[in-house]
């Protein structure tokens, strides 16, 4: 695998707008928390009425698939981010060839060139 080297001119960009969205999705998923039924401070656990333990299930459900799309992308911005610091950003994880640029502008955290995300899809 060689690494690839982007002009500073790509890779601060790139890494200030990761940085950026990493800053959101933090505030995000803190935001989340209060919207969780289950962290009412009112909440009781057995609620006497049938929709309002629904209700609560329901918004739970939700803000906890929510939180765990934040931390799946939280986790990819990370992988990016020392991607970048190490000199390997814009390598394929699959095949180590360099993913196209118009890919890696759409999504930076792109880890698969377009052959082999095919081929992950299969």
């Amino acid at each position: 695998m060689s690494k690839i080297k982007f002009p500073l001119t790509i890779l601060k960009p790139v890494e200030r707008y990761l940085q950026s969205e990493e800053k959101k999705l933090k505030e995000q998923k803190k935001a989340l928390k209060s919207e969780d039924p289950y962290s009412y401070s009112d909440r009781v656990n057995d609620n006497a009425a049938v929709d309002t333990e629904a209700a609560e299930e329901s918004g739970h459900e939700r803000v906890s698939v929510l939180r765990q799309e934040i931390d799946k992308t939280l986790i990819r911005i990370r992988k990016t981010l020392t991607k970048i610091k190490l000199g390997k950003f814009g390598l394929c994880e699959g095949c180590g060839k360099m993913i196209d640029t118009d890919r890696l502008a759409i999504d930076p955290t792109a880890s698969l060139c377009i052959n082999c995300a095919k081929k992950d899809q299969k």
